[in-house]
């Protein structure tokens, strides 16, 4: 079983809302993918710079854990620019890591990346879908942004996840501007 998006509805209003928020400004930024996966197409239009992981803080939470095997759960990730203002173009880089082993993420099928261009102190989310059970007991979330080569290690407290033909069954949605 693979992890199941979110339903058709949930992500069009997102992406409605998300279209109003932004106002098509087109702000853009270069880069290549991130250093986590490579799960993002790295390549922004315009002056805007990639968003770095030095220059924001990534959180998790609060998630709605899997609780038993067969479930599923969803992390939501949260990056918010301290610095000057940045894109993001493209998918999160996202892989779950236990012990020696670290496994790519993909990004939601059904999902479509789109620029966001972040002012300081303004956030994005994404969300990590994932089905518990046996598979890969994971203990750290490694995250990468599209256009920086570099990761951050979050710790992953939300049971072991599922493998499906020796890849995680989980997946990443697309970052989408936080708040209103």
């Amino acid at each position: 079983m693979r992890a199941r998006p979110l339903p058709f509805t949930v992500l069009a209003l997102a992406g409605a809302l998300f279209l109003t928020a932004c106002g098509g400004d087109g702000d853009g930024g270069g880069g290549s993918d991130g250093g986590a996966g490579g799960a993002g197409d790295g390549k922004a239009s315009g002056a805007g710079a990639a968003c770095v992981l030095a220059e924001v803080k990534v959180e998790t939470g609060p998630a709605a854990e899997a609780p038993a095997d067969g479930d599923t759960g969803n992390v939501p990730v949260t990056v918010t620019n301290e610095g000057e203002e940045c894109v993001l173009d493209g998918f999160p880089a996202v892989r779950l890591k236990g012990g020696d082993t670290s496994l790519t993420v993909p990004a939601d099928e059904a999902a479509a990346a789109q620029e966001l261009t972040l002012p300081k102190d303004v956030a994005a989310t994404f969300t990590l879908t994932y089905v518990r059970g046996a598979g890969l007991d994971a203990d750290n979330l490694l995250i990468g942004l599209p256009g920086d080569d570099g990761t951050t290690s979050l710790a992953w407290s939300y049971g072991p996840v599922a493998l499906v033909d020796g890849e995680p069954d989980a997946s990443v949605s697309a970052f989408q501007q936080a708040g209103d």
